[in-house]
């Protein structure tokens, strides 16, 4: 038999209905013997997820303000699901234990951790399958590393014989405390489940039916992909195409598991697959997919000869690593370097960060451009269509958009062009066009 894992997003366990829906997908198909479910999100436009209301909960526990009212909010969200579904499992109870700990001092991944705990309780009595809790198979090393060894071992043991409701997003480390992934991070549970049960596939159901050229709300009638590779995935995903959490590939791709991108609403389409690279079929374009992703800065240095100076980019790097800055791209030049910066990171830190340049390199210029989106064209078939990189920049210039960077991967997988905020749509609409007729 085969073996399948379906992961499911907040959307699709956002109410009893939706949670019915996905107790008929489960049901439907023997091969699915692990479900790893997200907290509830969002039932309407302007809804609040389950998770961020936790978090603002520990925010108010922290600064000792009264948090009754938000937890009685989440309680009441939770007991609407349960009654509905008629099932049973202690709410109110489970909600009194959160409150207790949160005033005893719990940390911030507990409490954000008891929306997924509490949709695996709910699941799995809807289901009458077992309930694993992540704290007791998902283990970290510390605060940031995972230790996939033992996670895997873990869940097989736990998994192997009765099919399970493992929640997503959080693990535990060796001293019990609870340790969450970043945001979106059930989808990577999904994937450590699928690569510990030598999956067949991994089956990630979400609010749409798999990936698209481009955005759908900026392009009408954009084309879906039916196929694209665990590497299209992951530039597509990181530069803003945000149906699957970019690092969700990590572990299925060192099994070569499949990952299907499936609609909980419409489960008959068939959706996206990810593949390896050496099963991906050729596809008819030159390019797989456009993506972008706003509110970026570039910090641009020019000093004369650098190339011949030894460390000069080291010192650059050294000094944003001093800030706690990450780094998203650093294109350069004989005499120019630039370095790519996300605005979260370079917030209330610009006079700072300059003037620890200035005083590492002792440039001739430095200057600051904000509030730029980064746009990417991605694409195995890039590499192997004459005029790509031509037809790009002539969409981008019959529409009169400036592009005040341009960065090209290694693999000659994307090309990134930085462009002023306010030419987003009408870049990616200009670039999917140009390539799409």
């Amino acid at each position: 038999m085969s073996i399948k894992i379906a992961k499911f997003g907040g959307t699709s366990l956002a109410t009893a209905q939706q949670f019915r829906k996905v107790a008929e997908i489960l049901l439907s198909d023997n091969e699915r013997i692990i479900v790893v479910p997200s907290a509830p999100g969002k039932r309407f436009d302007g809804d609040i997820k389950v998770t961020d209301m936790l978090i603002e909960c520990y925010g108010m526990a922290i600064t000792g303000d009264d948090f009754k009212k938000k937890i009685d909010d989440i309680t009441q969200r939770f007991n609407d699901i349960k009654n509905e579904l008629g099932i049973k499992v202690d709410i109110d109870s489970e909600m009194k234990t959160i409150s207790e700990d949160m005033r005893n001092g719990a940390s911030e991944a507990y409490v954000k951790s008891r929306g997924e705990f509490l949709s695996g309780k709910m699941l799995s009595a809807l289901l009458g399958w077992k309930f694993v809790d992540p704290a007791t198979v998902i283990v970290f090393k510390n605060s940031t590393t995972l230790d996939s060894v033992a996670t895997y071992q873990n869940i097989k043991s736990e998994c192997k014989d009765q099919k399970t409701v493992l929640p997503g997003y959080f693990g535990a480390d060796g001293d019990g405390e609870i340790v969450t992934f970043s945001r979106g991070g059930s989808d990577i549970t999904g994937a450590l489940a699928a690569a510990a049960m030598d999956a067949d596939v991994y089956e990630n159901w979400t609010d749409v039916s798999g990936f698209y050229m481009a955005d759908p709300r900026i392009v009408e009638n954009v084309r879906h992909i039916e196929e694209l590779s665990y590497e299209e995935l992951r530039e597509l995903s990181y530069m803003g195409a945000g149906v699957l959490h970019e690092n969700a590939i990590f572990p299925v791709r060192e099994k070569g598991i499949p990952i299907n991108i499936k609609n909980t609403n419409k489960p008959q389409d068939e959706g996206t697959y990810i593949v390896p690279f050496s099963k991906l079929k050729k596809h008819e374009l030159s390019i797989t997919g456009v993506a972008g992703k706003r509110d970026f800065s570039i910090i641009n240095i020019k000093k004369t000869s650098m190339n011949s100076e030894l460390g000069f980019a080291r010192r650059i790097l050294s000094v944003l690593e001093n800030h706690k800055i990450s780094l998203e791209h650093m294109p350069t030049g004989i005499d120019t370097l630039s370095v790519v910066i996300s605005n979260e990171f370079l917030k209330d830190k610009e006079d700072d960060v300059i003037r620890d340049i200035k005083k590492a390199i002792n440039p001739d210029m430095i200057e600051i451009i904000p509030d730029l989106t980064l746009i990417a064209t991605c694409g195995h078939g890039m590499v192997h269509h004459l005029g790509t990189a031509a037809k790009l920049f002539a969409a981008l210039y019959e529409n009169d958009i400036n592009v005040r960077m341009i960065d090209q991967g290694s693999s000659e997988l994307n090309i990134i062009v930085g462009i002023e905020n306010d030419d987003y749509e009408k870049a990616v609409k200009a670039i999917y066009h140009q390539f799409v007729q």
